[in-house]
């Protein structure tokens, strides 16, 4: 029986090949344009959990901090003062929280390996962030589905993630390299969810993407 590949962002059987090395195949849906790598090429979960296990991810890195603070900033200029936030995949060494709760904000944690609190996503945040997270993701509209009915209206979600541009050669492009990386977002598929869930898209730059919720 031929399984039949879907698009993970929208569902849509509709895609073409971009890309294959010696490791995995790339594809572009036609619909949403998300890039993505077909479920057969994905790491178990414990072969990914071991590849995180390796991330030296430490709070007191000022250049780690550095990294996390294109995110922090302007996250910090559009929140209210002491607000409630969920770092979503804080990782093994959550960083990002820390620094924001240096600025009076407090922040709940979740990673489904390291912070696996499924109570989180009954509680109503002002901000949730996600850096270096969604290109893992291997249902991102379920989870930003999940993640959006967790906000307050007029809340955002801040994502790190190096986005697919038209100038990206993605031949050579070493972010799709990493053999956790499964997603890709552009322009184009960050428009189609920020349609689907009724989130207003702000691209601050290559690296930072602000979703605020409305109504």
């Amino acid at each position: 029986m031929i399984k039949i590949i879907t698009c993970p962002l929208c569902q849509s059987k509709n895609h073409s090949l971009i890309h294959k090395d010696r490791h995995r195949e790339y594809l572009s849906c036609s619909d949403c344009r998300f890039v993505f790598v077909p479920k057969s090429f994905h790491l178990s979960e414990a072969d990914e959990k071991l590849r995180y296990d390796t991330h030296n991810n430490d709070p007191s890195d000022n250049r780690y901090r550095q990294f996390l603070s294109q995110l922090a900033e302007p996250l910090l200029q559009k929140i209210p003062e002491k607000s409630y936030g969920l770092d979503f995949g804080s990782g093994p060494g959550p960083t990002l929280s820390l620094m924001l709760e240096e600025k009076k904000h407090h922040v709940e944690l979740y990673d489904k390996f390291y912070a696996s609190n499924q109570g989180v996503f009954i509680k109503k945040f002002d901000f949730i962030t996600a850096t270096e997270v969604v290109e893992h993701l291997r249902s991102p509209m379920l989870e930003f589905k999940r993640l959006t009915s967790t906000l307050r209206a007029g809340g955002y979600i801040a994502l790190m993630t190096h986005l697919l541009t038209e100038e990206t050669d993605f031949s050579n492009w070493y972010y799709k390299n990493d053999p956790s990386h499964i997603g890709f977002f552009n322009k184009q598929s960050l428009a189609y969810l920020a349609k689907e869930l009724k989130l207003e898209l702000d691209i601050y730059s290559e690296r930072v993407i602000f979703l605020k919720k409305l109504g």
